[in-house]
């Protein structure tokens, strides 16, 4: 199953009586490409926007991701109508998915878990984090909350807590809930939430270090926003070619530098 992952994001830097332009992007995980972008409107939002650059992508067949900012009963449902699944965070803006989550799945009750489980272990900057992934059909109350959230069929809780010197720290122990259209194992679950966030490594850390986005002055009439379009089929020509294996700067330069390069990023686009 394909993911996508629908973020946003500030895509420059205030300038005079004028904020940053938020965008929305849709990226799939698995081939590290921009599906498509649309801009929030002044007088909107991502709830709003998101709808929207649904619309324009085919999704059916795919596992949409989005935060909990997208956490909202008509995207759930558009996603399900155009045939895909979602995997929705949940936080304190869904109050009655939230408190049906707090009241039935407290930490204790999920480190005594006998269903489906799934942890992984990462270490990083000298500290380990554990993480226990379970999920479960829907049941008691849910099951009449998702009469609300079309599709529903998955709940799934992630714990999480940081080692340092071989010993857990008890007070940073965190709980995310999520929901899902998608009948999910504990494991499926568990890669498909970590790999949601690859937006953050995979494209805004290389528009903001190797495009240098943030740094962008630009901003009369619709600038911003198309050069944010061309910067995004930069890297996405960028990275599918596999021919030199570099970080995006180095790529960037060495098609500045040699015209055979830069023919092999745009033959593996069809533009050669």
């Amino acid at each position: 199953m394909s993911r996508i992952g629908v973020h946003d994001g500030p895509e420059y830097a205030k300038g005079k009586e004028k904020g940053a332009i938020h965008m929305v992007s849709a990226f799939a995980t698995a081939n590290e490409l921009v599906l498509g972008q649309i801009k929030i409107n002044d007088k909107s939002n991502e709830i709003t926007a998101i709808p929207e650059l649904l619309d324009l992508l085919e999704i059916r067949g795919c596992l949409i991701t989005i935060d909990a900012m997208g956490c909202q009963r008509e995207i759930a449902k558009k996603i399900v109508d155009k045939g895909a699944d979602y995997l929705l965070a949940v936080k304190g803006n869904q109050g009655k998915l939230h408190e049906a989550f707090e009241n039935h799945f407290s930490i204790e009750k999920v480190n005594q878990w006998k269903g489906d489980t799934f942890r992984t272990e990462e270490k990083s900057h000298g500290r380990m984090e554990s993480r226990l992934h379970i999920v479960s059909d829907i049941f008691d109350e849910f099951v009449n909350l998702s009469f609300d959230w079309k599709g529903m069929k998955t709940l799934g809780i992630i714990l999480s807590a940081r080692m340092e010197d071989g010993v857990f720290n008890t007070d940073d122990i965190s709980v995310r809930y999520y929901i899902s259209s998608a009948e999910l194992t504990a494991e499926e679950f568990a890669h498909a939430a970590r790999e949601h966030w690859a937006i953050e490594n995979k494209l805004h850390w290389k528009m903001d270090v190797a495009m240098r986005e943030d740094d962008c002055r630009i901003r009369r009439g619709n600038a911003a926003e198309m050069l944010t379009g061309f910067r995004h089929m930069a890297v996405n020509m960028l990275n599918n070619t596999k021919t030199f294996k570099a970080g995006l700067k180095r790529k960037q330069k060495k098609a500045a530098m040699s015209t055979q390069y830069l023919s092999e990023v745009l033959a593996g686009c069809g533009v050669s």
